[in-house]
């Protein structure tokens, strides 16, 4: 029998059966992974105030150093750079759990009983999305103790949080994928590393506008710099529009980025994992 492929008694072939089977499946996988983060809250707690402690670094320490090209408060332009830097930092903690149940044989028990043959990865993916949500939260709670506001209609403010989730979704995948290819643990600490160059190299933090001509360019370029520009678009904050169609297309582009993203990696996590012991 392949992995994952049996099915219970009474539960027919069609595709609502299976579509059926996936999502309770899903579900229990993903509520095995809350329990477990309710069981050890440690790690949770610091992937939530790390974000924060960078928040309040780059706006108090360094904030009075830095000025948005025309003007504007530097903490209301750095705050939904920080919100996609929550997105962003995410793929560590997706990488992490994949590769540790791989390592503890746990991916392999789940694979060898009769369930439905996504549910590991969708489960994942329903936990990371939900830990996403109150990260986000706890993020939206320090912008505004530290004087960033939104301003404008409620539904500029509800894409904008669908922007940055709909990044969150697509990081998540690609976090899935690196940790069913990487062969443990260690190796996410060779991704850690290539994530500040990625949210350093865009408009996070300060406008491309201040980098050298080339860098500034790569910046526009970069993913996060589209979620980051419309978003602060969006909730009516201090932004830096260039000249390029990228820069002035930023809510469009933060919409085909994730979805271009996805689109590339949720098939690939997928092939990756009926793979797995090949």
């Amino acid at each position: 029998m392949t992995h994952g492929a049996a099915l219970s008694p009474g539960i027919s072939r069609g595709t609502p059966a299976r579509s059926a089977r996936l999502a309770r499946d899903s579900w229990i996988i993903a509520r095995r992974d809350l329990q477990h983060w309710i069981a050890q809250p440690a790690p949770v707690l610091i992937s939530l105030l790390f974000p924060v402690l960078t928040l309040l670094m780059f706006g108090y320490l360094f904030g009075g150093a830095l000025t948005v090209p025309g003007g504007g408060s530097y903490r209301e332009f750095l705050a939904p750079g920080m919100f996609v830097t929550t997105m962003l930092f995410g793929i560590e903690g997706t990488m992490a759990a994949i590769t540790t149940d791989a390592a503890r044989g746990v991916t392999d028990r789940f694979r060898s009983i009769p369930m439905s043959a996504g549910a590991v990865v969708a489960g994942r993916c329903i936990a990371d999305m939900l830990g996403s949500v109150l990260g986000l939260a706890v993020m939206l709670a320090a912008g505004l103790a530290t004087g960033w506001r939104w301003h404008g209609a409620a539904s500029n403010l509800a894409l904008g949080l669908g922007l940055l989730l709909l990044l969150r979704f697509a990081l998540l995948w690609l976090g899935i994928y690196l940790g069913l290819i990487v062969k443990g643990p260690e190796a996410v600490a060779g991704i850690q590393i290539l994530v500040w160059p990625l949210g350093f190299g865009s408009s996070i933090f300060v406008a491309p506008s201040t980098m050298p001509a080339w860098l500034g360019a790569i910046a526009q370029w970069n993913p996060l710099s589209s979620t980051a520009a419309a978003t602060r678009h969006l909730f009516g904050n201090p932004n830096v529009i260039g000249q390029s169609w990228i820069a002035t297309h930023a809510v469009l582009m933060a919409t085909i980025w994730p979805l271009l993203i996805a689109g590339l990696f949720v098939p690939l996590a997928a092939h990756r994992y009926r793979h797995l012991d090949r």
